[in-house]
């Protein structure tokens, strides 16, 4: 899997978020989107999911030298985000089923693997709205990790996490960042991003109209 990003720019009316970003994005590679909050990072990581649409620049995913069409990205991706909201009605298990039913997780990857990995089993059955954020940032990281995608995008992930669930969540991408390429949106906090090798700040890319 690679993705190119090409000459790509978003604005609000006059006002561009970013403008003129290239970024060349590996196979096996991790990346890290720097910026302060409301600086448009967010934004960006949207932006080359497809969630948004770019005001300028092309976004390309492909494998094996053939292009993925946009349609198809999806299959392809899976995100974790404070904006993605869970099925709070349901349980940890019940999401986890849900999820099944269109984006599989990685080979050898079972139910019971997920719900002990988010180290949530006493909980497993409790409908999400009686979760802590912490927990529910716990099944939005782990759902996203376990699935069988090739690209994982994560918005601030350390968010709502104290200091046991940022061990945690390191311990989790250690597991299951390998073979695949990981974006992570972050406000240079080490906890999150420090094992990514390439660096961007969005702060290099604001441009005015």
């Amino acid at each position: 899997m690679k993705i190119s990003v090409q000459n790509l720019g978003k604005r609000y009316n006059q006002n561009w978020i970013f403008k003129g970003v290239n970024l060349d994005i590996l196979p096996n590679s991790q990346w890290a989107i720097l910026g302060n909050n409301g600086s448009g990072k967010s934004t960006l990581l949207q932006t080359i999911l497809g969630s948004q649409t770019a005001s300028e620049g092309v976004v390309e995913f492909s494998s094996d030298g053939k292009v993925i069409p946009t349609e198809e990205v999806y299959t392809q991706c899976s995100i974790a985000a404070p904006y993605l909201d869970l099925f709070e009605e349901l349980s940890f298990r019940e999401n986890i089923e849900f999820q099944q039913k269109f984006k599989p997780f990685r080979q050898g990857i079972s139910e019971s693997d997920i719900i002990t990995l988010g180290g949530l089993s006493a909980a497993a059955d409790r409908p999400l709205k009686q979760f802590s954020s912490g927990m529910k940032q716990r099944v939005k990281l782990v759902l996203a990790l376990t699935a069988d995608s090739a690209v994982v995008l994560l918005d601030e992930p350390c968010s709502n996490l104290d200091k046991e669930g940022i061990e945690w969540y390191n311990i989790l991408i250690q597991q299951f960042s390998k073979e695949r390429i990981i974006v992570i949106s972050s406000n240079s906090d080490i906890n999150e991003m420090g094992f990514c090798e390439n660096r961007i700040d969005i702060r290099d890319y604001k441009r005015r109209a």
